[in-house]
């Protein structure tokens, strides 16, 4: 399993349970692909892609902090 993390552009909002996925948090996903199963999950509307190493200086600008989608919850 590969773990990617994923941001969303301005207009990208999308509904995930009770959460709302948008500019202000960022999406991890653990799969064979990330890559491959963000577009399944959200087709085009997000906008890039990080690894574990990038996630200590992006975070700073994504107030919501991580979603987990494993979990279906934030986390800070």
């Amino acid at each position: 399993m590969n773990t990617s993390y994923f941001t969303f552009g301005q207009d990208h909002v999308h509904k995930c349970g009770n959460a709302t996925l948008d500019k202000d948090c960022i999406v991890k996903i653990e799969a064979e692909d990330p890559r491959e199963e963000m577009f399944r999950l959200f087709g085009s509307k997000w906008a890039m892609q990080y690894d574990e190493s990038q996630l200590e200086d992006i975070i700073k600008y994504y107030p919501r902090g991580v979603f987990d989608l494993k979990s279906s919850k934030f986390i800070k």
